[in-house]
């Protein structure tokens, strides 16, 4: 049975850089990152083959690049990786991105059962938290979100069950499997990969596939299945900063200036 964890391959958000002229994100020389949340979806596929016998299998959509993220989900012990990178999954949103990656899913569940399916709750580049929902329901898998423990899971009744962390409580919840869980970073902590597993990754080969395995409508996909799109992007200004008083020799003559300022602004209620 497959475990598969959907892993995506993102900007560091300390060094996003935007084109001015076309809306869109200066990827070269950029340092790249896998996602955060994405890193606990990994981690507990890869505890889920540790305790059940998994076979565990990591999967990305994106350009060629995205591959280096999949070589380390391999380095930490996946089974089996497999990047999704066609010209025509470009552009794509949220519905079309889930589309492709439940596509992907079915293909994988060819070969053996996928059983779970496990992703972070969002990405730090869109925080739609849309696309593993949106993968579930393609695939008429049970949909749980926010997981923050698997108290248990049953193979012959094909039950899982919960713990979800929301809001100033937490929630039990019992699903029929197969099932798409969404983490949060209380779930686990990620491990490191170890130098042998490192050197034995380099070697390793990550399955590329593009549409023509997949077969999609490329009505469905990218650019063309998006119904959503970004109309502008762009890096706020931020005014530069300037030194109130001294505080050092005047500190309560400071702390009125800064009073002032701020009801100036109308920053304080009064």
């Amino acid at each position: 049975m497959f475990v598969v964890a959907c892993i995506k391959q993102v900007p560091d958000t300390t060094q996003v850089q935007i084109d001015p002229v076309t809306n869109t994100l200066v990827r070269e020389g950029i340092p790249f990152i896998v996602n955060p949340y994405d890193t606990h979806a990994l981690e507990e596929s890869l505890r889920m083959k540790e305790k059940y016998g998994f076979r565990a299998a990591a999967l990305s959509m994106g350009p060629p690049n995205a591959e280096a993220a999949l070589k380390k989900a391999l380095a930490l012990g996946v089974d089996d990786a497999v990047l999704l990178s066609d010209r025509v999954f470009g552009g794509a949103d949220t519905l079309s991105t889930s589309n492709v990656l439940a596509a992907a899913i079915r293909k994988l569940a060819e070969e053996d059962e996928v059983g779970l399916v496990f992703c972070g709750k969002q990405t730090i580049d869109g925080d739609t938290a849309q696309v593993g929902p949106g993968i579930a329901v393609r695939l008429g898998f049970s949909q749980l979100t926010l997981v923050d423990r698997i108290e248990h899971l049953d193979f012959m009744e094909k039950k899982i069950r919960v713990r979800r962390k929301l809001e100033g409580r937490y929630e039990i919840v019992e699903a029929r499997l197969p099932a798409m869980i969404t983490v949060v970073r209380e779930l686990n902590r990620p491990r490191y990969p170890t130098v042998p597993m490192r050197l034995k990754s380099a070697n390793a080969q990550v399955r590329v596939w593009d549409n023509g395995q997949l077969k999609l409508d490329v009505n469905s996909i990218g650019l063309k299945g998006s119904p959503t799109w970004v109309s502008r992007i762009f890096s706020p200004e931020r005014s530069k900063g300037e030194i109130i008083g001294d505080g050092m020799n005047d500190p309560v003559g400071t702390a009125r200036l800064l009073v002032e300022q701020l009801l100036a602004k109308d920053m304080l209620a009064v």
